[in-house]
């Protein structure tokens, strides 16, 4: 297998129908297993977190959110880092060595979590290299955006990002269920006895990663390759000039933020607003969310991708003042507050891949495009830290998350005006 391509232009309709069209795929279909499980590496804390204190440990409600936003802090961090690497490193390459990468917290918690006695300190530091996952999500996205033409990377992009997405909802499902039995015999570990006297084998939350993460490694070694795309660190930074660099990114925290932060905080809020309900659905949100990102881009190929930002922003309003209505003290219900959020995930998946979808529109050169798509991820990702820390506070002072959905409201209208003002309304300045 040839691991270095020399020539790569994949406009020319006749290269992509003979050569690049095959090349193109395959290096997304790696790039999607790799996602998906740096992805659910970048979780494994949003449902670990909420059994910790039933096996033993002693953190407080604080401490268990923290736990779950740290992974969003340190994997926003590390995207802004990687979001310049495929150019100087080559997308293969740097596949290769960030999902190796995944191993470490995937063993470390498996060990942690097995002993009551392990410090807070300890398992924020574990949590933090969770980010490794989420860093991972900056060079996906640059490196398949360059596989593909302009007129396919909505779908391309939204495909990558939406089955990779699709590793927050697998986790969230398979981590409750794995727990409950010692699938690793006496390699796993004893197990822990809840408070409720189940047994339950927690360090399988990050163990059950372990294979599939050695076997995607070997994928990306066989199967994927690097582009001749070749930029300094310099002629990258030119992004952060760009205007619209900066509006895509505020738009893109609105979509990817939210999903990324929802998904972290969900099934400690469900737990908190109706703790009679338990976490067993909490799953359901990311999946909706990553599933139906890839239509969302594929729409917004169709259709434009600020049209369906725009109308699906008004939604996303509509669906958060829902949320609010539902945990209200006098119209509090489990059944319209879980459905309201299933729409809100929906709206942050649609978001999702329309708004990569306009990215590519606006920014005509190649290696901007890629730059800004890997930018505004990493700046959007730091919705995973400050989204559950939000509902924490809001908690910790008024006992309620209804104070965070209003402050993120707030925020979803802004996003409404810069949408229409610069990409949808009759002669916005550059519509997409």
């Amino acid at each position: 297998m040839m691991q270095q391509i020399s020539k790569w232009n994949p406009e020319d309709e006749v290269f992509w129908a003979q050569k690049g069209k095959k090349i193109a795929k395959r290096n997304l279909w790696v790039s999607i297993a790799a996602l998906f499980l740096a992805f659910a590496v970048w979780q494994i804390w949003s449902m670990t977190a909420v059994n910790l204190n039933k096996i033993g440990f002693n953190f407080t409600q604080q401490q268990l959110f923290t736990l779950a936003a740290l992974p969003g802090l340190s994997g926003a961090t590390l995207r802004a880092i990687y979001t310049f690497v495929v150019p100087i490193f080559g997308g293969r390459n740097w596949t290769i060595i960030s999902t190796a990468t995944l191993i470490v917290p995937a063993v470390g918690i498996g060990l942690a979590v097995q002993n009551p006695d392990t410090s807070f300190n300890t398992m924020a530091i574990l949590a933090a290299l969770c980010g490794f996952g989420g860093g991972n999500f900056a060079s996906s996205m640059s490196n398949i955006g360059f596989f593909f033409p302009r007129s396919r990377q909505g779908t391309a992009l939204g495909l990558n990002a939406g089955l990779g997405n699709f590793g927050v909802s697998v986790a969230q499902f398979l981590v409750p269920l794995v727990i409950t039995v010692g699938i690793f015999g006496k390699l796993g570990g004893i197990p822990q006895v809840m408070t409720d006297g189940t047994k339950v084998w927690l360090q399988n939350a990050g163990f059950v990663w372990v294979i599939p993460i050695v076997l995607t490694t070997i994928a990306s070694i066989f199967w994927m390759n690097n582009l001749p795309i070749k930029a300094s660190l310099a002629e990258q930074m030119v992004i952060l000039k760009r205007k619209h660099n900066w509006l895509l990114t505020y738009l893109y925290i609105m979509s990817f933020g939210s999903f990324i932060g929802y998904a972290a905080a969900f099934p400690l809020l469900i737990g908190i607003e109706f703790p009679q309900r338990g976490t067993a659905l909490a799953f359901l949100g990311p999946l909706i969310g990553a599933l139906i990102r890839p239509v969302g881009g594929w729409i917004s190929d169709k259709l434009g991708g600020a049209r369906v930002t725009l109308w699906d922003n008004i939604l996303m309003v509509l669906a958060t003042a829902g949320v609010i209505y539902f945990v209200g003290p006098d119209t509090k219900n489990f059944y319209g507050f879980f459905a309201m959020f299933m729409l809100l995930f929906f709206t942050t998946g649609i978001a999702n891949g329309s708004v990569f979808r306009m990215i590519p529109i606006v920014m005509k050169d190649k290696v901007e495009s890629s730059g800004v798509v890997a930018f505004s991820s990493a700046v959007a990702a730091y919705g995973a830290f400050f989204i559950p820390k939000i509902f924490g506070w809001s908690i910790d002072i008024t006992g309620s998350g209804t104070t965070a959905l209003y402050i993120f409201l707030g925020y979803y209208l802004t996003t409404i005006f810069v949408t229409w003002f610069w990409y949808a309304r009759n002669n916005a300045e550059t519509p997409c």
